[in-house]
């Protein structure tokens, strides 16, 4: 029974156009927290209008699940509109910042071509490390902190999924 109810789960998006007030994240997050839902990332920030910001929240399960979020959500007053969006026809992106050890100038040299074949950027340079900074999909920041990892990574912070609707369309369509 487990092993079918795993494959019946899969990763959603789920983009949340709020009020931008205070306690809108602390109602969110009661109402997972309640329903016992798990949030896998988290991104929000104010939209082109100050009076809303928008939040996409990535969350694996059932489509029953996600059916639940969706209905939990929309009861709440500070919600203007909540929608899946297919990865199909959204963008989405992700930001890492990898701090990594440079022991020798021969690692540098190799970290800086990885960096511009992924096209990111070196953000911070110590004597012993470089910071880097890699937007992309969720794929592509997990392929390049892979071939990072020979060289040692330090830190990493990733900030999660952002995404948005494709075409003319938007989260309040």
């Amino acid at each position: 029974m487990a092993e079918k109810s795993k494959k019946t789960e899969k990763t959603h998006l789920i983009s949340v156009l709020v009020e931008n007030k205070p306690g809108v994240m602390q109602r969110i997050a009661g109402m997972f927290s309640r329903r016992g839902f798990n949030m896998e990332s988290l991104t929000v920030g104010p939209t082109e209008n100050p009076a809303y910001s928008r939040i996409t929240i990535t969350v694996t399960g059932s489509e029953k699940i996600l059916e639940q979020v969706v209905k939990q959500m929309n009861k709440l007053i500070t919600i203007i509109k909540v929608r899946e969006l297919d990865e199909k026809d959204a963008v989405c992106r992700e930001l890492a910042l990898i701090k990594v050890n440079t022991s020798n100038s021969q690692a540098r040299t190799e970290i800086t071509q990885y960096v511009d074949v992924f096209r990111g950027s070196i953000v911070d340079v110590s004597s012993d490390s470089m910071i880097l900074e890699i937007t992309g999909d969720s794929d592509k920041i997990n392929a390049f902190a892979k071939l990072m990892q020979p060289y040692g990574i330090k830190e990493l912070s990733r900030t999660g999924i952002t995404s948005m609707h494709r075409g003319p369309k938007s989260v309040r369509d």
